[in-house]
């Protein structure tokens, strides 16, 4: 198809979409060219890296998910000492064994690596610690004395828990059933703080700094996310390439009458760290303060909590597994959210020649819009496929990837936001073209084309789409197309 072929075969695209419109949409033909705009839909949608978490069990034996929230992420911690029970000697078997029942429940698992553990008597770091020459400290926390932690500023402790992260990163990075990896290691619960106690302190630049390093020199290619609760070095992390994670979504004034997460922590962190726009490139994760039930007591406005992590464009939101509360509004504002978290792709139009030649160049053009609150960070592929009634198929991947496709946004933080966050906008329509070949190989003859959107390196469906009409195999059947040689 020479240049002149292709502004001809565009205006009719043109023509033929208006009369779509005026239709409502499903397929038309003019100039010799198809345009189809498929039926968006409302369903909840359980795509890769993004939605809803479960906590430390899969979601096929998490007894408090209900059947109509899909889960792709398992979401779980643990202590130093767990994941390496024995100096030099990570148990990769306790790992694998996990990420094994991770994938047979359709999920990919996220996990973070604590060091300082609050419970007396239960702590995080190696029993062998000290004998390998670590030092452990002594502290309080909210009262309670007598915590062992280990001194992440000691030379020993800070070269044993470097060389453990970089072990991690050789058996684990890029492994196709992590999903991501949180930046943890430093603080209460690997949260990068130590609030509550008057003995225990931050480790020094320099050791967080190196911690950070040795994460991304481990984790190349699977996705890390910082805690927030550290300025310096969540905007060291997020410069280097980090997404973040808050652990207390929904605070409107639990811990304090005249402070909480939402109202003041959050702003000041997100804007003093400079991670405002970190979303566009990174995932922001959130996990409920509490449960859900309790912000259900307490009386905070739901769709307030809501909206404001999508407003911040999150993509995960983990409940921790616990009971949903009850009520009869709660299951209508809970799907609204998880209608706009992360990514949702919709495919808006369709336009392809009706016909097209074994050998020849096929011109598809899509458009698309992206109605959540984040893009997808994966590079996956739009492909089609052409198949016949008989079985016969053939995958024809494009050079279109989605991960540009940017969301709506709203401002955030300002007098109006605290009011009543806004909902989301969509994103902005996408028009992407694309030019394939048809095998010179395939016999001639009448194709269904069906849409999807394919793996980095593979031609099965990997993301459910805005759309009805989604097959067992993942693709969206959409229009016919004419073969011949």
């Amino acid at each position: 198809m020479n240049r002149r072929e292709w502004l001809i075969a565009m205006a009719a695209v043109v023509v033929c979409a208006g009369g779509l419109a005026a239709r409502g949409g499903r397929a038309g033909e003019s100039g010799g060219m198809v345009t189809v705009r498929p039926e968006e839909t409302d369903e909840l949608l359980g795509n890769p890296g993004m939605g809803w978490q479960t906590f430390h069990t899969t979601c096929d034996r998490d007894k408090n998910l209900p059947d109509w929230i899909p889960s792709t992420v398992h979401y779980a911690r643990w202590g130093w000492g767990t994941l390496e029970p024995a100096a030099g000697r990570v148990d990769y078997a306790f790992l694998d064994k996990v990420l094994a029942e991770t994938r047979r429940a359709g999920q990919r698992l996220a996990f973070r690596v604590m060091c300082c553990s609050t419970t007396r008597g239960r702590p995080y770091h190696p029993a062998w610690l000290e004998d390998a020459g670590g030092k452990v400290l002594s502290c309080d926390y909210s009262g309670r004395e007598g915590l062992a932690i280990p001194d992440l500023d000691d030379p020993v402790v800070l070269d044993l828990h470097v060389d453990f992260i970089r072990r991690l990163g050789e058996r684990y990075d890029g492994h196709p059933d992590i999903d991501h990896v949180d930046l943890g290691s430093v603080g209460w619960w690997g949260e990068w703080h130590m609030s509550g106690s008057k003995t225990a302190k931050m480790p020094t630049m320099a050791s967080r700094t190196r911690i950070i390093d040795a994460y991304f020199a481990a984790f190349k290619k699977t996705p890390l996310l910082m805690l927030i609760g550290g300025r310096e070095c969540l905007t060291y992390a997020a410069k280097r390439g980090a997404g973040w994670r808050a652990d207390c979504l929904g605070d409107m004034g639990g811990f304090s009458k005249s402070w909480c997460h939402m109202l003041n922590a959050y702003p000041q962190l997100v804007t003093d760290s400079g991670v405002g726009e970190t979303w566009k490139r990174a995932p922001v994760a959130w996990e409920s303060c509490w449960e859900m039930r309790r912000w259900v007591k307490d009386e905070w406005p739901l769709r307030f909590i809501f909206n404001y992590a999508l407003a911040l464009h999150g993509s995960y939101f983990n409940n921790k597994s616990a009971p949903l509360p009850e009520g009869r509004e709660v299951r209508g504002e809970i799907e609204r959210f998880l209608r706009r978290l992360g990514y949702r792709l919709v495919l808006i139009e369709v336009a392809h020649p009706r016909k097209a030649k074994r050998g020849g160049a096929l011109v598809v053009e899509t458009k698309w819009r992206n109605v959540g609150s984040a893009p997808c960070y994966r590079p996956y592929r739009v492909a089609y496929r052409l198949s016949r009634k008989d079985g016969y198929e053939r995958v024809l991947v494009g050079r279109v990837t989605v991960e540009k496709w940017m969301p709506g946004s709203v401002e955030t933080f300002t007098e109006d936001f605290f009011k009543e966050p806004a909902d989301l906008p969509p994103g902005e329509l996408v028009t992407a073209v694309d030019r394939v070949v048809v095998p010179a190989d395939m016999a001639g003859g009448t194709y269904s084309l069906a849409v999807g959107i394919v793996g980095e390196e593979t031609v099965e469906p990997v993301v459910r789409l805005g759309i009805r009409g989604r097959d067992a195999d993942g693709w969206y059947p959409l229009s016919k197309i004419e073969v011949s040689e």
